[in-house]
Protein backbone atom coordinates (compact mmCIF):
# COMPACT_ATOMS: atom_id res chain seq x y z
CA UNK A 1 0.00 0.00 0.00
CA UNK A 2 1.38 3.34 -1.06
CA UNK A 3 1.16 5.99 1.65
CA UNK A 4 -0.88 8.93 0.38
CA UNK A 5 -0.49 11.10 3.46
CA UNK A 6 2.56 13.39 3.62
CA UNK A 7 4.71 12.79 6.68
CA UNK A 8 5.16 16.49 7.59
CA UNK A 9 1.67 17.09 9.01
CA UNK A 10 1.81 13.74 10.83
CA UNK A 11 5.17 14.74 12.30
CA UNK A 12 3.60 18.02 13.45
CA UNK A 13 0.78 16.14 15.18
CA UNK A 14 3.25 13.88 16.98
CA UNK A 15 5.39 16.84 18.01
CA UNK A 16 2.45 18.72 19.51
CA UNK A 17 1.92 15.71 21.77
CA UNK A 18 5.61 15.00 22.39
CA UNK A 19 6.50 17.84 24.71
CA UNK A 20 10.29 17.86 25.00
CA UNK A 21 10.73 14.52 23.20
CA UNK A 22 12.20 14.19 19.73
CA UNK A 23 10.34 12.38 16.94
CA UNK A 24 11.97 9.90 14.60
CA UNK A 25 11.12 9.94 10.91
CA UNK A 26 10.14 6.29 11.22
CA UNK A 27 7.53 7.21 13.84
CA UNK A 28 5.94 9.70 11.46
CA UNK A 29 5.98 7.16 8.65
CA UNK A 30 4.44 4.45 10.85
CA UNK A 31 1.68 6.73 12.10
CA UNK A 32 0.95 8.00 8.57
CA UNK A 33 0.51 4.40 7.44
CA UNK A 34 -1.80 3.63 10.37
CA UNK A 35 -3.83 6.79 9.73
CA UNK A 36 -4.23 5.78 6.10
CA UNK A 37 -5.37 2.26 6.98
CA UNK A 38 -7.87 3.59 9.52
CA UNK A 39 -9.19 6.23 7.11
CA UNK A 40 -9.66 3.65 4.39
CA UNK A 41 -11.64 1.41 6.77
CA UNK A 42 -13.81 4.35 7.84
CA UNK A 43 -14.50 5.18 4.18
CA UNK A 44 -15.61 1.61 3.47
CA UNK A 45 -18.10 1.84 6.35
CA UNK A 46 -19.27 5.27 5.15
CA UNK A 47 -19.77 3.92 1.62
CA UNK A 48 -21.93 1.13 3.02
CA UNK A 49 -24.08 3.70 4.86
CA UNK A 50 -24.41 5.80 1.70
CA UNK A 51 -25.42 2.72 -0.29
CA UNK A 52 -28.06 1.84 2.31
CA UNK A 53 -29.48 5.35 1.81
CA UNK A 54 -29.38 4.95 -1.98
CA UNK A 55 -26.59 7.51 -2.46
CA UNK A 56 -23.29 7.41 -4.28
CA UNK A 57 -21.91 10.46 -2.52
CA UNK A 58 -20.33 10.10 0.91
CA UNK A 59 -21.49 12.79 3.30
CA UNK A 60 -20.12 13.89 6.68
CA UNK A 61 -23.02 12.11 8.39
CA UNK A 62 -21.81 8.83 6.88
CA UNK A 63 -18.72 9.25 9.08
CA UNK A 64 -20.90 9.98 12.12
CA UNK A 65 -20.15 13.71 12.05
CA UNK A 66 -22.93 16.25 12.52
CA UNK A 67 -20.86 19.43 12.89
CA UNK A 68 -18.03 19.86 10.38
CA UNK A 69 -15.02 21.89 11.52
CA UNK A 70 -13.29 24.49 9.38
CA UNK A 71 -10.68 22.75 7.24
CA UNK A 72 -8.21 25.54 8.02
CA UNK A 73 -8.25 24.42 11.66
CA UNK A 74 -6.86 21.01 10.73
CA UNK A 75 -3.26 19.93 10.40
CA UNK A 76 -4.01 17.08 8.00
CA UNK A 77 -4.48 18.31 4.42
CA UNK A 78 -7.82 17.50 2.80
CA UNK A 79 -6.53 16.39 -0.63
CA UNK A 80 -4.53 13.39 0.65
CA UNK A 81 -7.40 12.50 2.98
CA UNK A 82 -9.67 12.44 -0.08
CA UNK A 83 -7.28 9.99 -1.77
CA UNK A 84 -7.23 7.88 1.40
CA UNK A 85 -11.04 7.79 1.40
CA UNK A 86 -11.04 6.51 -2.18
CA UNK A 87 -8.38 3.80 -1.76
CA UNK A 88 -10.71 0.90 -1.01
CA UNK A 89 -14.10 2.11 -2.21
CA UNK A 90 -15.60 1.71 -5.65
CA UNK A 91 -14.90 4.47 -8.19
CA UNK A 92 -18.62 5.09 -8.54
CA UNK A 93 -18.64 6.85 -5.16
CA UNK A 94 -18.00 10.54 -4.74
CA UNK A 95 -16.77 12.13 -1.52
CA UNK A 96 -18.30 15.49 -0.63
CA UNK A 97 -16.06 18.26 0.67
CA UNK A 98 -17.78 18.11 4.07
CA UNK A 99 -17.07 14.36 4.19
CA UNK A 100 -13.40 14.94 3.38
CA UNK A 101 -13.09 17.54 6.14
CA UNK A 102 -15.00 15.32 8.57
CA UNK A 103 -12.70 12.39 7.81
CA UNK A 104 -9.61 14.59 8.18
CA UNK A 105 -10.91 15.73 11.59
CA UNK A 106 -11.57 12.15 12.70
CA UNK A 107 -8.13 11.04 11.54
CA UNK A 108 -6.43 13.97 13.23
CA UNK A 109 -8.11 13.11 16.54
CA UNK A 110 -7.04 9.50 16.01
CA UNK A 111 -3.45 10.61 15.36
CA UNK A 112 -3.46 12.86 18.44
CA UNK A 113 -4.55 9.95 20.63
CA UNK A 114 -1.88 7.64 19.24
CA UNK A 115 0.82 10.31 19.45
CA UNK A 116 -0.02 11.12 23.07
CA UNK A 117 0.17 7.43 23.98
CA UNK A 118 3.42 7.00 22.05
CA UNK A 119 4.94 9.88 24.03
CA UNK A 120 3.97 8.13 27.27
CA UNK A 121 5.53 4.89 26.03
CA UNK A 122 8.78 6.64 25.06
CA UNK A 123 9.00 8.31 28.46
CA UNK A 124 8.25 5.01 30.18
CA UNK A 125 11.12 3.43 28.24
CA UNK A 126 13.29 6.33 29.46
CA UNK A 127 14.00 7.51 25.92
CA UNK A 128 14.15 11.04 24.58
CA UNK A 129 12.80 10.09 21.15
CA UNK A 130 9.43 8.75 20.02
CA UNK A 131 10.10 5.90 17.60
CA UNK A 132 8.06 3.70 15.31
CA UNK A 133 8.26 1.03 18.02
CA UNK A 134 6.20 3.28 20.31
CA UNK A 135 3.52 3.57 17.62
CA UNK A 136 3.60 -0.20 16.99
CA UNK A 137 3.47 -0.93 20.73
CA UNK A 138 0.40 1.27 21.10
CA UNK A 139 -1.43 -0.76 18.46
CA UNK A 140 -0.18 -4.11 19.77
CA UNK A 141 -1.85 -3.33 23.08
CA UNK A 142 -5.24 -3.35 21.34
CA UNK A 143 -4.85 -6.29 18.97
Amino acid sequence: MNVELPFAPVDTIIRRNAGDLRVSADASKELATRIQEHGSELAIDAAERATEDGRKTLMAADFGVEQVVDKDDLELPVAPVDRIARLEIDDRYRVSMDARVALADILEDYADNVAAAAAILARHADRRTITDDDIKTYFSLFE
